[in-house]
């Protein structure tokens, strides 16, 4: 249970990028994950190769920091990483678990686990062959009888510090020359995580870049939307001006034409009235009871009824002349025209 508690403990004390315990852990604000000083420092280069030094003042800002664990994204000020508090608590923690793991507790663990073949026998030997850690009983009599072995502590040694190792006292199968067993060194290990957390650094670039030419992109859209949108009010500009313009030559020959026929229509309407009036004084002269007042008035009257007879009243529109068709436009070719608009190539 002890070393159930220890292991689950040293989990909570590894960083995410180096996958090593904490050194000097810093805090990410707000969301309170933690990472190794220079591991933070390595992924924030990363993220902004364009950042200074700290300390320089030729920047207002630290640039931008995303947390490896749950991608919450914070801006640092110009100290960069260096300016990210450190956590105390959590070095306390580790010094603690450092000074608990100098215990023989591995080694108690250790004599506890025993073979599951074999219930009395604790776990010894390495079975090179199937790369499995076994009891003795299981090499002599049970299922690696045949297998080429080695002693627990020694292949520990060669996986744990890469350095070279011995079978001593091991045992080979009759055909162990057949089969090679390579084991892998922590730093080995090490080294692959850390090609890993390299190359993690520069996908993250990446996609910082492909994050700018997304915005990128989205300006450029809005710049060429108002640009094109602009060229097309140009082009209704022109419209209404042209509208305008062939709208009032209508209006005018319009005004022309009514001005004409309505002059016309008070002409012939002066003559109606001043006919009508002769005919009432005619009317009247014809029922005059004395003849000298009659003969006097009826020599006038005809001469005045002989001239509006003579006057003439000929002047009339011509037919058709209250057409308009003669302003009728075509715009099919022109909206032809319009519908051929496209981008410039090239441009």
């Amino acid at each position: 249970a002890e070393a159930r508690s220890m292991e689950s403990l040293e989990k909570q004390l590894i960083c995410p990028i180096c996958l090593e315990m904490f050194s000097k852990p810093v805090v990410i604000l707000p969301c309170q994950h933690n990472l190794c000083r220079k591991c933070a420092n390595d992924v924030f280069q990363a993220s902004n190769p364009l950042w200074q030094s700290r300390g320089s003042s030729a920047v207002p800002s630290g640039g931008r920091f995303r947390c490896p664990s749950c991608r919450h994204e914070v801006v640092l000020d110009r100290h960069g990483v260096y300016g990210l508090q450190r956590n105390l608590l959590v070095e306390n923690i580790i010094d603690i678990y450092k000074q608990e793991s100098a215990r023989p507790l591995h080694a108690k663990a250790e004599q506890h686990l025993m073979c599951e073949e074999h219930e009395d026998e604790r776990i010894n030997i390495y079975c090179l062959r199937c790369e499995v850690p076994t009891c003795s009983l299981c090499k002599v009599f049970g299922a690696h009888k045949d297998c080429e072995v080695a002693p627990l502590p020694a292949v520990y040694q060669r996986q744990k510090v890469g350095g070279p190792w011995g079978l001593g006292g091991g045992q080979r199968c009759p055909h162990s020359h057949t089969h090679t067993h390579p084991l892998y060194s922590q730093s080995e290990l090490s080294d692959g995580i850390a090609m890993l957390v390299a190359g993690n650094d520069r996908i993250q670039a990446i996609i910082t870049q492909m994050e700018e030419i997304c915005h990128t992109i989205e300006e450029n859209g809005r710049r060429q939307k108002q640009h094109v949108g602009l060229r097309f009010d140009a082009l209704y500009g022109i419209l209404e001006e042209r509208k305008k313009e062939l709208l009032q030559s209508i209006a005018a020959e319009q005004e022309a034409k009514l001005q004409r026929v309505r002059g016309l229509i008070r002409q012939y309407g002066d003559h109606l009235e001043a006919s009508s009036k002769l005919v009432e004084s005619a009317i009247q002269a014809m029922e005059e009871p004395q003849m000298a007042l009659y003969l006097q008035h009826s020599k006038e009257l005809l001469k005045k009824i002989t001239d509006m007879s003579k006057a003439s009243m000929s002047s009339r529109p011509e037919p058709g002349y209250e057409n308009m068709d003669h302003f009728s436009i075509n715009v099919d070719d022109v909206a032809e025209m319009l519908r051929t608009i496209e981008f410039q190539t090239g441009a």
